[in-house]
């Protein structure tokens, strides 16, 4: 294992992962261009909301990576359809039961986020359409963690692909051809992730060379692998709760202090989410990595993934903040035209620099520990961060308002960091338990 070969799987993982905040993106960079800002308050306040569904669910996709790739290292086949079947079932069962609870979700969405009369109305009609399409999307994720635990990265890479090209031409097409505002972007994002779905179980179906049967119920609740799936869930599902929160109480005091202070905010993470998910294109990457080191016993795999892990997690993040401070003018006006958006924007974006700084690690070491499967630390850690978040926001907001609000963004981001990076010796010590991995410069490549 060398710089050339971890990048040559994280490169493609990381162009694939990409795409994932495109989706919100694409609905808030086409709205962003019609002339009231009531259109982007409302796309941001419905992307919120999926972002919290998605995310709370977005273990399927990590733990299912890390699972089969463990499968793989162990050359498992069993195993593998396994790491496949059990989370997609789970999937089909909690977007269903999101369908089912729409009305509720959004009472308490739009009460939460309490948002102006005419922001509410586009954000009503933004959620009732993309609700649908929730089964569809966290069976994708299971898909998706399938293929990139199995180190399929092309099938995946060209599989999200043709969910945002798709959603970009639809949305083009329904909002400025056919004038469908908020409706438009929504329908387009919908029909995306339907198509995705289909496509994928058919790339699933050829890769088990049609033989996709079901297992025998006994096989299925095997008493250890679902205790074991169900504890790193669990644990994943914390963690996402804790960022959730986060960005929950984030939009919603941003929204408290005006549409366009919530409008730039909206712009901002989601240039936020872009540098994120380049860092997780790295974790996946490191998954991959370790859970193949994990399944076939191999030290020295892990040893070097975690130094190229970090060494590329340092050098992504200081290209990041480096390519905002000189571009990041210009990529404001990709995603809106309204001037009073933009200044405000501008006047915060000093903290969009910090972050990739401070969160890089705490990104790609996520990956190290869902590709161990052992996630506790990664609670631990998001835990800790929440605390750290709470604190400053208690005693800074009131004082910088919606800079208080970003430094306590940048506290949390920080702590992701600094806390899981502590964890490393002990998850080294508890997967390789005769002498652990030392952190040494000269194990460098």
């Amino acid at each position: 294992m060398n710089h050339r070969s971890y990048l040559a799987l994280a490169i493609p993982l990381t162009i694939s992962t990409i795409t994932t905040p495109l989706l919100g993106a694409v609905d808030t960079a086409v709205v962003g261009q019609l002339p009231d800002p009531a259109y982007l308050g409302g796309v941001a306040i419905g992307t919120v909301v999926f972002n919290t569904l998605y995310w709370l669910f977005g273990f399927l996709r990590v733990s299912t990576s890390g699972f089969a790739a463990q499968a793989l290292g162990a050359n498992d086949e069993r195993e593998g359809k396994f790491a496949f079947i059990r989370p997609f079932i789970l999937a089909l069962v909690v977007g269903i039961s999101f369908i089912l609870l729409q009305g509720p979700i959004e009472r308490v969405a739009l009460s939460l986020m309490d948002p102006d009369a005419d922001v509410r109305v586009f954000a009503a009609e933004y959620l009732g359409i993309r609700i649908w399409g929730i089964p569809f999307t966290l069976m994708n994720y299971v898909i998706l963690g399938w293929l990139m635990g199995m180190a399929k990265i092309k099938v995946s890479l060209l599989l999200q692909m043709l969910m945002n090209l798709m959603n970009i031409l639809l949305a083009l097409v329904f909002v400025h051809v056919f004038a469908m505002g908020v409706s438009g972007v929504a329908i387009a994002t919908l029909l995306s992730e339907v198509t995705a779905f289909f496509v994928g179980l058919f790339i699933i179906w050829n890769a088990f060379q049609h033989r996709l049967e079901m297992p025998s119920l006994k096989e299925m609740v095997h008493a250890s692998s679902i205790k074991k799936m169900m504890s790193v869930n669990r644990d994943l599902f914390i963690r996402t709760l804790c960022l959730l929160t986060v960005f929950n109480i984030f939009t919603a005091k941003g929204a408290s202090y005006g549409t366009e202070v919530l409008a730039a905010n909206a712009v901002l993470i989601q240039i936020h989410y872009m540098m994120a998910y380049f860092f997780d294109g790295l974790a996946n990457a490191s998954s991959i990595l370790v859970g193949k080191a994990v399944g076939s016993g191999d030290k020295h795999l892990y040893k070097k993934t975690l130094f190229l892990s970090l060494q590329w997690g340092v050098i992504t993040s200081l290209l990041m903040a480096a390519g905002y401070y000189l571009f990041g003018d210009s990529l404001l006006t990709l995603f809106t035209r309204i001037p009073g958006v933009i200044e405000r924007a501008h006047a915060y974006g000093f903290w969009l620099i910090l972050f990739p700084i401070t969160a890089s690690v705490g990104i790609v070491f996520y990956g190290v520990f869902t590709g161990a499967t052992e996630a506790a630390p990664v609670r631990n850690s998001m835990i800790y961060s929440l605390i750290a978040f709470f604190g400053t926001l208690y005693y800074f907001v009131p004082m910088y308002q919606n800079h208080g609000l970003w430094l306590a963004f940048t506290v949390f981001s920080l702590g992701r960091s600094v806390f899981l990076a502590l964890y490393i010796p002990q998850l080294s010590k508890k997967i390789f338990p005769k002498r652990g991995v030392r952190l040494e410069s000269d194990q460098m490549v």
